[in-house]
């Protein structure tokens, strides 16, 4: 069943602006709640960390490639955003990218593009508004057009939005046929890297009307969660990195503690001490950024972007 949500309709105010918390998911959640579908799919980013009373996320697909990509306008291929000219306009509607890029790259300019890739790429070639946008590497690949993609931003150049490159299955959270048959889609690194992505975001409380952003790396049983927060011009920000282990042996956990949620995610195959560790580390991590001083960078972007 297709579908469209508020975030394809309306696409000449920025995301930031609309205000929407469930944006590209709320028409999909409604047609959940009537039992016309059964399972909806989303990109994992667009969903908010409290999902409504009733739903739950009972899959996170294994994860797409979560950079950035650079799509540069036909006449600057082959170029980097380090070498294209003084003032060049870079079209992006994420203040998080914007954000970190303004800062390192301080002789660009950008402003806000909408539309779904096809309107986007459009935009880029058929205009000369744009030398370059910045898209999700994981949109692209998915979409076939991984030839598209000029440049791959590093995290050292711009870290990612929580949950980007995952797909979510959300479904209906006491419907325990559903959920025990999309649990078999659950990638188990996936899980734990997003889980500890989104308890940052919930503690910091940020969306996407404010620059937050993350990368996260799980090896030989640890898990590493660097995570940032930026004012809107970039000059501003704090990032600091932490680990834990998620190394715990499968137990058999069958009863009621079956069903716990972690920031909106049931995953029923994976150890809940891994699941316990993955979002207390989200969270301290955002704890010790607002030790920081997160909470002033954050509101003072929000009410920046609010004037804007």
């Amino acid at each position: 069943v297709a579908m469209s949500t508020t975030g394809d309709k309306i696409l000449d105010t920025a995301l930031s602006k609309i205000g929407e918390k469930s944006l590209f998911t709320k028409e999909l959640e409604n047609a959940l709640e009537r039992n016309e579908v059964d399972l909806v799919v989303h990109s994992l980013k667009d969903l908010p960390t409290c999902l409504p009373p009733g739903f739950t996320i009972g899959a996170v697909c294994k994860r797409e490639n979560p950079l950035d990509a650079v799509v540069f306008h036909p006449k600057n291929c082959g170029k980097t955003l380090s070498l294209l000219p003084e003032k060049s306009v870079i079209g992006t509607s994420s203040l998080r990218r914007a954000a970190q890029l303004k800062k390192k790259f301080p002789h660009l300019e950008f402003k806000d593009i909408r539309g779904n890739l096809n309107t986007r790429l459009k935009k880029l070639d058929e205009k000369e508004d744009f030398s370059a946008i910045i898209l999700a590497a994981a949109g692209l690949k998915r979409m076939g057009w991984e030839n598209r993609i000029g440049q791959l931003l590093s995290p050292e150049d711009c870290l990612y939005a929580v949950g980007q490159g995952a797909l979510a299955v959300e479904v209906r959270a006491k419907d325990q046929e559903i959920l025990n048959m999309v649990s078999a889609l659950h990638d188990a690194d996936t899980v734990l890297c997003c889980i500890a992505e989104r308890a940052f975001m919930k503690r910091l409380e940020g969306g996407c009307s404010v620059p937050v952003a993350v990368n996260t790396l799980l090896k030989d049983g640890q898990l590493y969660l660097t995570g940032a927060v930026y004012s809107l011009d970039g000059s501003d920000s704090l990032k600091e990195t932490m680990q834990t282990n998620v190394s715990y042996p499968c137990l058999n956990e069958d009863g009621p503690n079956d069903d716990v949620q972690h920031v909106g995610i049931t995953a029923k195959n994976v150890p809940g001490q891994a699941l316990e560790a993955a979002e207390n580390l989200g969270v301290e991590l955002a704890s010790l950024l607002l030790s920081k001083g997160a909470k002033h960078i954050l509101s003072v972007a929000r009410q920046l972007n609010d004037a804007r």
